[in-house]
């Protein structure tokens, strides 16, 4: 059904309920999996210094997120791809979701997530299919 699915993962416990779902639909699909996670910059940052720094925090940040998932995609058997990315993490996953032809993209949220709120207007994102998973507890 989908051959291409990215999910994004922003480290917290609904990122990786929304991860354990999009393993699922890739294991049964045979589906490529991606996983991006992106660190938000300040939008205008003063100096190209706080830019490398920025980039520098991402990868530290998402290092046990990094691991985590490939620990879970080790044990469903499947194959993911990761992306660290350092910008504005709506604009940046949907040109990500582009760039890749992705048809499905996975997120999770508490319920009242400005990713979400910014990103749906529809269930078509970036001319892919958006599946957003809820968590309440």
């Amino acid at each position: 059904m989908f051959s291409k699915i990215l999910h994004a993962n922003d480290g917290s416990e609904h990122a990786f309920h929304a991860l354990t779902l999009a393993l699922a639909i890739a294991k049964q699909n045979d589906s490529e999996l991606h996983m991006v996670s992106v660190e938000e910059i300040d939008y205008m940052p003063e100096f190209m210094e706080e830019v490398r720094l920025e980039i520098g925090t991402a990868a530290r940040r998402f290092h046990s997120v990094l691991q985590r998932a490939r620990a879970m995609a080790d044990q469903n058997q499947v194959k993911l791809q990761n992306s660290v990315l350092t910008g504005h993490p709506v604009r940046d996953v949907v040109r990500l979701a582009a760039e890749l032809k992705i048809e499905l993209l996975v997120i999770g949220a508490t319920g009242h997530s400005a990713f979400i709120e910014r990103m749906i207007g529809s269930r078509r994102i970036a001319s892919c299919n958006l599946h957003h998973a809820r968590y309440w507890w």
